[in-house]
């Protein structure tokens, strides 16, 4: 039994969303002028992202260790945090609400494999995390979820169906375990 031929896999060309030229000048930009600037210069990194057409509100806090495969297919609201490692893996688009914080090494992914498929297809799906999350360290976020406003996702959780607004939520698969009730 064959499962896949990856010598008759191919990317289809819309995929990406730009030429191949965008991409790989997007990627040196990001491993050089993003990736090498200070930590204070969340303005300059904002900035790249949006010279790639990312849509990044006000005030917004990215380190510049923060992997973005297509800026294009980025949309991050004002007074978002996007830690340390993150990666916003974009093949689909992500959209981040207002007041999110991403903490270091959370990993958003928007696409994969069809591996029922010989031909291996590749896919994408988009991920929406709505206003006022928490999304703590370590957390793997699947492609096609959302997590609904001011949910918090535990460390190292895996979030791999949508999840409600206002809970806290924890493991593999992330799932609720209390509301949230914030104080005044």
């Amino acid at each position: 039994m064959e499962y896949q031929d990856l010598s008759i896999f191919k990317v289809p060309s819309t995929f990406r969303g730009r030429s191949k030229i965008v991409v790989q000048l997007w990627w040196i930009l990001q491993a050089t002028l993003f990736a090498w600037s200070p930590q204070a210069f969340y303005g300059w990194r904002a900035f790249l992202l949006r010279l790639f057409g990312a849509q990044i509100g006000k005030n917004v806090k990215i380190r510049s260790s923060v992997e973005v495969t297509y800026p294009w297919k980025v949309k991050i609201g004002d007074y978002t945090w996007v830690g340390q490692n993150a990666v916003l893996y974009s093949l689909g688009n992500i959209t981040i609400g207002n007041h999110v914080s991403i903490s270091h090494r959370v990993y958003v992914n928007t696409g994969g494999h069809e591996y029922d498929k010989k031909t291996f297809d590749i896919f994408s799906k988009p991920v929406v995390i709505e206003d006022e999350c928490w999304i703590t360290t370590d957390v793997y976020v699947a492609p096609g979820v959302t997590i609904g406003k001011g949910t918090i996702v535990s460390a190292r959780s895996s979030v791999l169906k949508d999840l409600p607004a206002g809970k806290i939520c924890v493991g593999t698969p992330a799932k609720p375990i209390k509301d949230r009730n914030p104080s005044t």
